[in-house]
């Protein structure tokens, strides 16, 4: 079977449809997870007939609800479009408390993040517990709804803890670090001197900052040292405040 591909075959912003992830696909027919199968059928109440969005390998196909338990879907037709920033960004956050956490989450993946790292830092108010792995599910679970919701093609991934160490040792095009003592390097400029890295790394401190110590541990490893402004943001407000610029700047 030969899938036409469209641009949007509806109203965009009048009729906002559902749209979900799948990784199997078998003669042109998805089939849902029991979460997702749970969520069309209980929750959203869809009859058979309906039609949804599923991704699938970072493509998106419409595609008819044509039996339950599980839902399983037929392709319609494939749609051309792609929501993602031409650039990753890795957003490193420092661990903060839940609800922070689930709050940077939530909105750095409306926003366009590629892939979020927590990390341990000398002022981190959550220390790691051992827990790692249920949060980790945790997380993964909120940062899907969230591309869902926003209409994302990719899910980010959220990896597990790293400490400073880990970081210096990851392979970017950019490295920036948000920074209260910078007062040259401002976000702004760094985004136009750097305008053709694929991929950039912002990495956000804790509530009580980085300690001058980890500052120079990063300094001395590549990384710049940027400020976001003259005010104090909060540590949940400043990785939003880092892909809302890089999103003005690359936004086609």
């Amino acid at each position: 079977m030969v899938v036409k591909v469209v641009k949007k075959s509806y109203n965009y912003l009048g009729d906002i449809m559902q749209r979900y992830f799948c990784c199997e696909l078998n003669n042109n027919k998805f089939t849902l997870s029991n979460d997702d199968s749970y969520h069309i059928m209980k929750v959203m109440r869809m009859n058979l007939g309906d039609l949804i969005e599923i991704v699938y390998n970072k493509e998106t196909y419409l595609s008819k609800i044509i039996s339950f338990n599980p839902v399983v879907c037929e392709i319609e037709e494939k749609l051309d479009e792609n929501n993602e920033l031409d650039k990753k960004i890795y957003i490193c956050q420092s661990l903060v408390n839940e609800q922070k956490m689930d709050y940077i989450l939530q909105k750095g993946t409306e926003l366009g993040a590629f892939s979020f790292i927590p990390f341990l830092a000398t002022n981190s108010v959550i220390k790691d517990n051992g827990k790692s792995d249920k949060k980790i599910n945790r997380w993964q679970k909120i940062v899907k709804e969230a591309s869902e919701q926003s209409k994302r093609n990719i899910i980010p991934e959220v990896l597990d803890f790293h400490n400073i160490n880990d970081l210096i040792n990851i392979e970017c095009d950019l490295k920036i670090v948000c920074s209260t003592r910078e007062k040259v390097n401002n976000m702004k400029n760094i985004i136009q001197k750097y305008p053709k890295c694929d991929t950039i790394m912002v990495v956000i401190g804790p509530e009580g900052g980085f300690t001058e110590k980890e500052e120079e541990i990063f300094k001395n490893n590549g990384f710049i040292l940027t400020s976001l402004g003259n005010r104090v943001l909060r540590t949940e407000t400043a990785s939003l405040m880092a892909l809302s610029m890089f999103n003005y700047e690359w936004m086609v």
